[in-house]
């Protein structure tokens, strides 16, 4: 891939909250224009809930998708764009965090600069690749990548060991991919056939672009195609790399050496200062083993065309016009169908956040976040906590002993809402005027030198994975954590004039999510210290795996485009959440509210299950849609509404939906898991 994501994690969010027990009567939360009421809410409650919003927020020329999410990202970035406006026209102390915000922004908003450089900012990098006559010269290149955080062909991180979550080991994982997932290389299917055409092409076009004549920019791209493929049929899939004890596999170094003895270990975790390193996680031991397979029969020159494509391709977006188009044209419109790229003030200005991800970040939250939001999402949290308790009490399923360990692992999910206890320290990165290229790779480094130093100490509990102006949310098995970033929560998530349904509905449900991801397929094999731990009876587990089946087997079912089936598997854990999250929250929401009386003639649970659709309003290109089902473990917003409703008698209750519908599902067919 492009970018390797170093966590996994669980992305879905929450917002800010009330006072749950208020008996005032409130307003607002349904937008009556909304929704679609030619339609039968038993028979299609996606469209009847969404059908308006869909309606009037067409999608725009610069997106694949365009949802309720995506919206309040737009927001969030118009905040930004705000908070900047000061900034980066004023004149601050070399070092300080406006310098190097301005600095940052100004030279990716160079447009003059950047196009009289070229790929020029490219040269020394290439020259150095040109440079190399041995495997070992092409390793000391991989190794140096690496080092400057740049790496390439795999990926290296520091993170908690999965069977002692308190410690930071070395982590190994598969990468080195152009495209950003194994599939498309291996499928035969029409689509992944046509990608791979144009990716070739693609590949053709940016060597031209760095320098290459014709002949030998399409020589360079076959046969980078050609190692991408080979590394792609060594890479686990999606759906296995879900399972977190087939991604544990710990060794020292000598055993390393053993397993991929054609690449130079020992001399990799020396330059990055780990010489004769004990622990290290070895993600895919089948894709290590090839990779030395690989450094014995893949010829010097085709490395060298193969790491030229790397540098060229993770430094286009950062050079002038010829390669951002190009960089769009392949990842934008060929494979997600979007029709023009971003305006350039918001690519940058996004580039620059997360460049400098905290320190802008506190700045957003002394703006934009009142310390009140914090306290009453602290409320909404113990609420849902509360509602999941019961619900475990009451699981006919699962066995006492199984019970008290998944009481105890709820106790002890760390919460944590809005910004960060402490900052990070920006001043190790270095921000000049010499070239949007130049700042981008330096913080590569910094970002690199921060994951290492990591290693082989405690884990920072304190630490963020997100930083506060992002709209996302994370459930963190290792750390056995839920995370709201504060730009999340706002509409549609929370409102601070809407009644308890609607609140409910949206960010309690979304907050329900978070922490059933702690209980899904996967999350449920971590103890609560985070510990890869089987705590489960195998009778109890057993019982698990057959009602997760249900959903699988259901999800399975809807076809997302055409004859494309959706993939049950693959979104098992956050089809588990979805449920789960609905189940939690309207539990909660009975728990906490004596809300009785129709508001715009809804029903309390009318408006709740409307306020839960709602955050799932959204539009799509088909090729997004192909694009999402193969590589998103998430479901399509459309199918989040359909089916867990579906599930759930008192969505049934709420709407009249009766034996027949399509919202319907017999309660021999339902899946009852949370």
């Amino acid at each position: 891939m492009r970018k390797n994501l170093y966590l996994i994690m669980i992305v879905l969010l929450s917002a800010g909250i009330f006072n749950a027990c208020s008996n005032q009567q409130k307003t607002g939360g349904i937008n009556l224009n909304d929704l679609d009421t030619s339609v039968d809410p038993a028979h299609d409650f996606d469209q009847y809930a969404n059908g308006g919003w869909k309606a009037n927020n067409p999608l725009p020329g610069d997106k694949s998708r365009y949802g309720s999410f995506d919206k309040l990202r737009d927001e969030a970035e118009k905040q930004l764009q705000t908070l900047f406006k000061d900034i980066i026209t004023a004149e601050h102390e070399y070092g300080s965090i406006g310098q190097k915000i301005a600095d940052f922004y100004n030279e990716g908003m160079d447009t003059l600069k950047i196009e009289e450089q070229g790929a020029a900012p490219l040269r020394p990098y290439l020259e150095a690749i040109a440079s190399a006559e041995t495997i070992g010269d092409i390793q000391e290149l991989i190794i140096s990548y690496h080092l400057t955080g740049n790496g390439t062909l795999f990926s290296f991180y520091g993170s908690a060991d999965q069977q002692n979550s308190d410690w930071v080991i070395a982590q190994l994982y598969q990468g080195g991919l152009g495209m950003s997932d194994r599939d498309y290389y291996v499928s035969q299917d029409e689509r992944s056939k046509e990608i791979r055409k144009e990716y070739v092409e693609h590949m053709n076009k940016m060597f031209m672009l760095a320098g290459d004549n014709e002949d030998a920019a399409k020589e360079k791209a076959l046969t980078v195609m050609d190692i991408e493929t080979r590394l792609a049929k060594a890479s686990m899939t999606r759906l296995e790399r879900r399972d977190p004890h087939a991604t544990y596999n710990k060794m020292n170094l000598a055993l390393l050496a053993e397993l991929s003895p054609g690449f130079n270990w020992n001399g990799f975790f020396t330059t990055l200062g780990f010489p004769g390193q004990e622990e290290i996680n070895v993600g895919m031991p089948g894709f290590f083993k090839e990779i030395s397979a690989m450094m014995n029969e893949v010829p010097v020159d085709d490395w060298k065309a193969y790491l030229g494509w790397n540098l060229i391709n993770g430094a286009a977006s950062f050079l002038s016009s010829g390669f951002v188009d190009q960089d769009f044209y392949f990842y934008g419109k060929v494979m997600s169908g979007q029709e023009e790229n971003r305006s350039r003030w918001k690519r940058v200005q996004g580039n620059t956040s997360n460049a400098l991800s905290e320190a802008i970040g506190q700045l957003y939250v002394a703006e934009y976040f009142p310390p009140q939001a914090k306290e009453r999402m602290v409320d909404l949290v113990e609420n849902l906590r509360i509602a999941l308790g019961q619900r475990i009490d009451k699981l006919e399923w699962m066995g006492d002993s199984t019970k008290q360990k998944a009481h105890e692992k709820l106790a002890t999910i760390n919460v944590k809402i809005g910004y960060p206890d402490k900052w990070r320290d920006y001043s190790g990165l270095d921000v000049r005027r010499d070239s949007y290229l130049g700042n981008v790779m330096r913080t590569r480094l910094f970002n690199a030198e921060y994951s290492r130093s990591k290693i082989n100490k405690p884990v920072d509990k304190s630490e963020w994975y997100m930083p506060p102006q992002m709209v996302n949310a994370y459930y963190s098995p290792a750390m056995n954590e839920i995370a709201f970033p504060a730009a999340i929560l706002q509409p549609p998530f929370f409102y601070l004039d809407a009644d308890d349904a609607v609140n409910y509905g949206a960010i309690g449900v979304v907050i329900g999510h978070e922490i059933t991801h702690g209980f899904d397929d996967q999350g449920r094999k971590y103890d609560k210290e985070g510990n890869l731990n089987d705590w489960w009876t195998q009778e109890d587990a057993r019982r698990f795996d057959e009602r997760a089946q249900v959903l699988v087997d259901q999800y399975n079912q809807f076809m997302v485009l055409d004859t494309i089936p959706a993939d049950g598997k693959l979104t098992l854990g956050e089809n588990i959440a979805d449920l789960g999250g609905l189940n939690i929250s309207y539990q909660a929401f009975h728990n906490a509210s004596n809300q009785k009386d129709p508001i715009d003639g809804f029903t309390p649970d009318q408006r709740f299950f409307l306020s839960y659709a709602h955050v799932w309003a959204g539009n799509v290109r088909d090729k997004e849609i192909l694009r999402l089902t193969k590589e998103d473990v998430h479901s399509l917003g459309r199918y989040r509404v359909l089916g867990p409703l579906r599930n759930m008698p008192q969505f049934h209750a709420a709407f009249n939906v009766k034996e027949g519908d399509y919202m319907y599902l017999p309660e021999d067919k339902r899946a009852d898991i949370w």
